[in-house]
């Protein structure tokens, strides 16, 4: 299964605002209902097109596979997220983990330029 085939142009600005707004409205969670996921992408002005980008990184992979099987689309969930850690991680490339993983629980990959307004101490 291919990544979906429309992406944000700036992923790391869009994942960090969408991010954002959803730790904002709902606090720190590893992962959010996908009504949530949309209703952040919505309120940042970002088209409902990528907000595809959106559920891979912050929704748990089975809501991800049923908001997808429910629209008839076929998107990878692990390609995509793999994708978005790679431009996030600054070089293109990314070695592979387990991409199962909350997007808080990555590992070292500097998210400070992204996720300052997040402490991800607490």
């Amino acid at each position: 299964m291919p990544a979906c085939h429309l992406e944000p142009k700036d992923k790391k600005a869009f994942i960090g605002a969408v991010g954002e707004e959803l730790v904002r409205r709902h606090g720190k969670r590893k992962f959010y209902e996908p009504s949530a996921i949309r209703r952040a992408a919505e309120s940042c002005g970002f088209p409902i097109d990528i907000h595809c980008w959106a559920y891979c990184i912050f929704s748990t992979p089975e809501d991800f596979q049923a908001i997808h099987d429910a629209a008839g689309e076929v998107c990878d969930y692990v390609a995509m997220k793999a994708e978005v850690l790679a431009d996030l991680a600054g070089d293109g490339s990314f070695s592979p983990f387990d991409l199962d993983l909350s997007w808080l629980e990555w590992p070292d990959i500097d998210l400070s330029s992204i996720f300052d307004w997040f402490d991800l101490s607490v």
